[in-house]
């Protein structure tokens, strides 16, 4: 059986990158070698490890790491910061037409 990591790396740029891997360390050197030329980090290096979560089943790993590849840059910081309340918050839903603007209507 594997271990299995996402993680999270900070570029030269100061933009995020998310990813997954079996060998952080590994992977950590092939981002700041720039061994793959095509890939997102190459021209942003180097990259500083800001997050790793560790999991023993590939299907949450891809799952974990999708779900915070979408996530807006201060919720990655948030989670860099083990700061699950301000997660929690910036996860609400701000739109007008949420049910939370709403209150129910008396019958």
């Amino acid at each position: 059986m594997f271990d299995y990591y996402v993680y999270i790396v900070e570029c030269s740029n100061a933009s995020y990158y998310t990813g997954v891997t079996n060998d952080i360390e590994r992977r950590l050197t092939e981002h700041n070698s720039g061994s793959n030329e095509t890939s997102y980090t190459c021209s942003r290096r180097p990259v500083i490890l800001k997050y790793c979560e560790h999991f023993h089943h590939i299907d949450e790993a891809i799952l974990w790491e999708k779900q915070v590849k979408g996530w807006s840059r201060k919720k990655k910081e948030a989670l860099f910061n083990n700061d699950w309340k301000e997660i929690k918050k910036l996860a609400s839903c701000k739109n007008e037409t949420s049910h939370l603007n709403h209150t129910k209507e008396k019958q």
